[in-house]
């Protein structure tokens, strides 16, 4: 016969960071994997520098771009690219694809002319 000690009860695992928050509370008996990818499955996170860069520089990215960035490193990451180079119109925004994170970004006026080393992919749109 089992007893179970009515102190003891089980909390739903839920995960959390800095960068992201769970958009709804797991439900009880929810797998570890299942709450996992939903808190990865919320988008590009932007790194405190790449967010203080792109104020610096006056870098506005739209919501239509931000989609669009976003299924570029999906397929990219798919494709096995780690780190990639996001080329857009008026920036340059350096990605860890692997991270799903955004780490710098520059104007291209300012990107003119500089070598980007650790990159093995590159995403124009």
């Amino acid at each position: 016969m089992n007893k179970i000690n009515p102190g003891l009860h089980q909390q739903p695992l839920s995960i959390t960071n800095a960068n992201t928050k769970p958009k709804s509370k797991p439900i009880q008996g929810e797998s570890f994997k299942t709450v996992f990818e939903n808190v990865s499955n919320e988008g590009v996170k932007v790194s405190k520098h790449a967010q203080k860069r792109m104020e610096e520089r006056n870098i506005q990215i739209s919501e239509k771009q931000w989609e669009q960035i976003e299924q570029k490193m999906t397929e990219a990451k798919e494709k096995g690219v780690t780190d990639s180079a996001v080329v857009l119109s008026d920036a340059i925004l350096l990605a860890s694809t692997k991270n799903e994170t955004i780490i710098t970004a520059m104007d291209r006026q300012e990107a003119t002319g500089h070598l980007f080393t650790n990159v093995n992919g590159t995403i124009v749109l």
